[in-house]
């Protein structure tokens, strides 16, 4: 399994209060959320069942402003694990591994 998909988190993010008032920033969290969700939505197309998800690994690499074009993808490396890798302005944003098991 593999796919991509575009990002973008809008200005307006009630994250970007609090994160950094006068700089904001998109918190790490939100991009890590948005690769698992977009992989379990794509798991969900080829497994009947819900599986559980375990952050194996996440490294943020650069910073992310409001509103910047992002894209996702994602590969299946087997044994039950997906790499995601996040780029944006010619630059990778963050990287990570994906486990996934029965629920």
């Amino acid at each position: 399994m593999q796919g991509e998909t575009s990002l973008s988190f809008a200005a307006g993010h009630p994250a970007f209060a609090g994160h950094f008032p006068g700089r904001p920033i998109v918190p790490g969290v939100l991009l890590l959320d948005a690769a698992i969700h977009a992989v379990l939505q794509a798991r969900q197309g080829a497994d009947s069942g819900s599986a559980t998800c375990q952050v194996s690994s996440a490294k943020f690499l650069s910073p992310v402003s409001p509103d910047e074009s992002l894209t996702l993808s994602w590969r299946d490396t087997g044994k039950g694990q997906v790499r995601f890798d996040i780029a944006g302005s010619g630059r990778q944003v963050a990287t990570g591994v994906l486990g996934f098991g029965p629920p």
